[in-house]
Order: C-alpha cells, then structure tokens, then sequence
C-alpha cells in the first residue's frame, strides 16, 4: 500500500444511522474506531463525507416491488427521511464542514452526486467505512472501482450482522478490487 495523499482522498462514512446500526453486535466499538479514524483525516484534511440511506413519501411509493431489499420498506415508515430511526447516531453525526448525501438504494453513488463532487474536488482515492459490509460496503467497493477510484477499505471500521460474510468479503471478494487495511495502518498513513 502506498502513502495517502490528503488533498486527493475522501473519509466515506457509509450508512452510520439508528436503523442500520442496531444488528451490529459491537455498534460502539465500530463507532469508537471509526471516530478514531475521523479525526485522524480531520486533523490531515481529508474530505469528509457522510453517506445515509432514506426514502421520502414519493420515493417509497416508488420502490419496485423486484426490489427484495427495499420493497419491504413500502408499507413501513422505517427509515422514512425525518424518522428517528434514520438520524446519524449521535457519535457519527455530521459536522458542518462535512458533506452528507443522502441515497435510496443500496451503494453510495447510486442515487446521489457522490461522484460529480469528489471528481470536482479532484479526489481519487476513497477511505470506506460502514455497514452493512454485505450490502453498502460491497456496493461501493464495486461501483467506486469501476469509476477508477483507488479504493481503501477499513476492515475493521466495517461490520456486518453475519461476520462470517464479513470476514469472507475482506478476505477474499475486495482485495481484487480494493487495499483493506485496519485502522491503525490507515491512522500511519493519514498521519504523514
């Protein structure tokens, strides 16, 4: 792995919310290690973005009943974009210099300007972080690298209800693809 260029990377933060976060076992520890590394690429300047899965009236009514992920969502309010269950929690919540999209799918670019702003900002490499591994991790890793962005995942600023596909996606399905690394090596390399 070679050194992270500040001026060229984004901190992506992916789905960190009340709804996404309760099937995760350790949720404070992931939490924990993922404002480690926040701060770490606040402190060296790295971009910041916040990525949140949230629907509003019209794009529930939307969703395809195909979709086996999110049409069980269309009779719900879960994750309606103002309930409570679809807020940051409180220590993953943005801060105002942080860039937050909001998608209604699955991966981070699909449904939002992700991609429009970090080439704007001239942003090659990405640094993942989130859950679920299986779902909004993958996605991304998928989508980010065939848009030739360098793609880093934090393997354990990731987590997943069933660690077993964790581990088998860290191991073996993203490094093709993508570095995965832990949060100290990210924390040696941020830092210069």
């Amino acid at each position: 792995m070679y050194p992270i260029d500040p001026a060229r990377t984004a901190f992506v933060m992916m789905d960190l919310q009340h709804a996404t976060l309760a099937p995760i076992p350790d949720a404070p520890g992931l939490l924990e290690r993922i404002s480690r590394i926040r701060h770490a690429a606040d402190t060296a300047t790295i971009e910041i973005v916040h990525i949140r899965v949230a629907f509003t009236p019209q794009q529930r009514t939307a969703i395809s009943p195909r979709n086996k992920i999110f049409a069980p969502l269309r009779d719900t309010g879960l994750l309606a974009d103002d309930s409570p269950e679809a807020q940051f929690h409180a220590n993953a919540a943005p801060m105002p210099h942080e860039q937050v999209f909001t998608k209604n799918r699955v991966g981070a670019f699909n449904t939002t300007a992700l991609d429009n702003y970090l080439r704007g900002r001239n942003i090659d490499t990405l640094l993942l972080a989130g859950v679920h591994t299986s779902g909004a991790v993958l996605s991304t890793v998928r989508d980010a690298a065939d848009r030739d962005f360098r793609v880093i995942v934090l393997q354990d600023c990731c987590a997943d209800p069933d660690a077993a596909v964790h581990e088998m996606l860290m191991n073996r399905v993203f490094p093709p693809q993508a570095d995965v690394i832990d949060v100290q090596t990210a924390l040696a390399a941020t830092s210069g």
